[in-house]
């Protein structure tokens, strides 16, 4: 199977599900919109759009400034759309030359709407190519709200894909009301795949230590300005706690609130971290922290509580679809500073609720999240994709 791959070939997400079709019987082909560097064997070609080819070439995703990021988001959203027609000559020329057997795109802005669009213009391939979009967590619940053009080319991705993979149900419910026909197939998995038991596991012993990990970086959607404002009130209860904050090391926002806050003997601010380092830091903590208002399934979340740490995370009908309150994790309200403070510090004193949530949340990624099952699964979807397209 020749498979075309249109994505931010940058990122770990992305990265964990295309090595997993890097076998003999494949031939895999990547239409990257970030200029980038790979480590495995496949054909990379850079496809900028929405403005991506400003950024430098790199191996990684940038950490960006809470301070630009929303500015550079909000631009994207209004004038980005504008980038996609100049940008689908090019894909389209790339397609006819490759001629894949499948097409997917890794989610819907901007590498959906460029792959629906390239497949737009000019004549009409010989055969046609089945086209399958992503759908990563905000990609209807932020982006496609933001701008008419936003909405308009969501709803013109789904009008063109022959399929829809996404990482909730609640997005294959939200595509439906923005107008995929309730006849094409749709498959619900991790976004990347799953989790990869070989990297993500419990620890032998439950960590004695009170180290809570917020994973999520810096990201538009995530109230890290809430997170950090409850943890004064966490350590008021449990002085020794100790917060580990992943992607903002030097995040000049960060600082300024560790600052303001004088949290700065309770805070430890990292890079990026490396994905097959992740498991070992997860499994140093008692509870990962997720205070996000915008929401699919995140990987960092699943990952931790495979790794044994007790999940406690924003109050979404996505996240429900992972954590039931008070069984296996809690769920707080991720714009209430006390709500967060009240849901990490009950998770810290409730030594006998981290217990039985692991448990709970073992069965749970081993039934629902396992990577290679996961993984077997989109490979039958995508020739049922091909065989009915």
């Amino acid at each position: 199977m020749r498979i075309l791959f249109v994505t931010d070939a940058r990122s770990p997400i992305s990265q964990n599900w295309i090595k997993r079709f890097i076998k003999p019987e494949h031939e895999i082909f990547i239409a990257s919109t970030f200029d980038c560097e790979i480590d495995f064997p496949a054909r990379l070609m850079f496809t900028p759009v929405a403005f991506s080819a400003a950024k430098k070439k790199s191996s990684a995703p940038s950490s960006a400034s809470s301070l630009t990021l929303n500015l550079r988001t909000a631009l994207r959203q209004w004038f980005g759309p504008l980038t996609i027609p100049a940008s689908a000559k090019k894909l389209r020329k790339f397609i006819q030359e490759i001629k894949p057997d499948l097409i997917h795109a890794m989610r819907i802005p901007y590498e959906g709407m460029l792959t629906a669009s390239a497949m737009n213009v000019g004549a009409r391939s010989s055969r046609p190519i089945p086209f399958i979009a992503s759908v990563w967590g905000n990609d209807f619940t932020l982006h496609a709200q933001s701008t008419p053009l936003m909405k308009s080319y969501t709803k013109f991705v789904l009008q063109k894909v022959d399929a829809l993979h996404a990482d909730t149900n609640r997005d294959i419910k939200l595509a439906h009301e923005f107008g995929l026909d309730k006849n094409k197939p749709t498959l619900v998995t991790s976004g990347n795949g799953g989790v990869r038991s070989d990297i993500f596991y419990p620890p032998v012993e439950p960590v004695k230590n009170p180290i809570i990990i917020n994973p999520r970086g810096v990201r538009p959607y995530v109230r890290n300005d809430s997170f950090f404002k409850a943890i004064p009130l966490v350590l008021a209860k449990s002085p020794d706690a100790k917060f580990i904050c992943t992607s903002m090391q030097n995040e000049p926002q960060a600082m300024k609130w560790i600052e303001e806050l004088n949290i700065l003997h309770a805070v430890e601010l990292l890079p990026s971290i490396e994905y097959k380092k992740m498991g070992d830091l997860f499994r140093s903590a008692q509870i990962v922290v997720s205070p996000s208002i915008h929401d699919g399934t995140p990987n960092s979340l699943i990952e931790a509580m495979a790794c044994g740490c007790f999940p406690v995370a924003g109050d979404l009908e996505s996240i429900r679809e992972w954590i039931t309150h008070g069984q296996n994790g809690l769920l707080f309200d991720s714009n209430d500073v006390q709500s967060i403070a009240d849901a990490i510090t009950l998770g810290l004193e409730r030594e006998d609720l981290r217990r039985d949530a692991a448990g709970l949340n073992a069965n749970l990624i081993s039934a629902k999240a396992d990577y290679e099952m996961n993984m077997k699964k989109v490979e039958e979807f995508y020739y049922s994709v091909m065989r009915n397209a």
